[in-house]
């Protein structure tokens, strides 16, 4: 089945400050940024990647009024953490939005990976979300309210082969959100995560193999993987008021047959 036509924005966002990590690129992190421009909100955006970063920013700039605050941020780095939220906060005022999109996989059979492996892929997915769900806290808290999306994955609930550090990590990304969840109720901030099954971008190829994405593809009832934007369109409700009674909340964005 192909997918269905773009939606446009619905004014969900309007006049909130949100801010994305990992938003550089044909991938979840852009869409996210988008939609959220889209939906009238002003974005900050992160990513580790300089050039890619800024050609994100001229993008998001072509169909919003001003070009987007860039920083520079890799999530293992808690300096680079909150060098970005500090930015954030120094051209907006405040945050009300963070949606934690940064992570890393691999496909490595448990016998083959290496301690160097498995510390990276953690570092990235699961740890870097918690300083940045932590960073993002500190300040929604003093504010009194916001909101954060994590991203994890439905590898978080379902084995496949190759993925036990990828999976282990977007685990603990719902757990990290169930928690976070639980502390930020009486400061006003809301947490909860989406877990896509299976986005199609051009850097998957980067870390699966051409047979992996066609077999999962396959596993999808709709025969393929979701748009960018669809999943996108996910994380802008988990952030609206439309989401106002969610919080610790796992949202799958999946067509997998069970």
């Amino acid at each position: 089945m192909d997918a269905p036509e773009y939606v446009p924005g619905h004014g969900l966002l309007a006049g909130r400050i949100v801010v994305v990590t990992a938003a550089a690129g044909a991938g979840i992190g852009f869409a996210v940024a988008k939609k959220a421009v889209e939906e009238g909100a002003t974005v900050v955006i992160s990513d580790v990647h300089e050039r890619r970063l800024d050609e994100a920013a001229d993008a998001l700039a072509e169909i919003s009024d001003a070009r987007p605050v860039t920083s520079l941020c890799d999530v293992r780095d808690e300096g680079q953490v909150q060098g970005l939220l500090d930015a954030a906060v120094a051209a907006h005022g405040r945050i009300d939005v963070m949606v934690n999109n940064a992570g890393l996989g691999g496909d490595t059979p448990l016998v083959d990976m290496q301690d160097e492996e498995w510390d990276r892929v953690l570092d990235i997915t699961l740890t870097g979300a918690m300083r940045c769900t932590r960073a993002a806290m500190r300040i929604m808290g003093s504010q009194g309210h916001g909101v954060i999306v994590n991203n994890a994955s439905v590898l978080g609930w379902r084995a496949q082969a190759g993925q036990s550090h990828y999976a282990a990590a977007k685990a603990g990304v719902m757990a990290l959100t169930r928690c976070a969840a639980v502390e930020g109720v009486e400061s006003g901030v809301r947490v909860n995560c989406v877990a896509p099954s299976f986005a199609t971008h051009p850097f998957l190829a980067r870390t699966s193999s051409e047979e992996l994405l066609a077999e999962l593809a396959a596993g999808e009832a709709y025969g393929r993987g979701a748009e960018p934007w669809e999943v996108a369109n996910v994380v802008v409700f988990l952030a609206s008021d439309y989401s106002s009674y969610m919080t610790g909340e796992v949202v799958s964005v999946s067509s997998q047959r069970a």
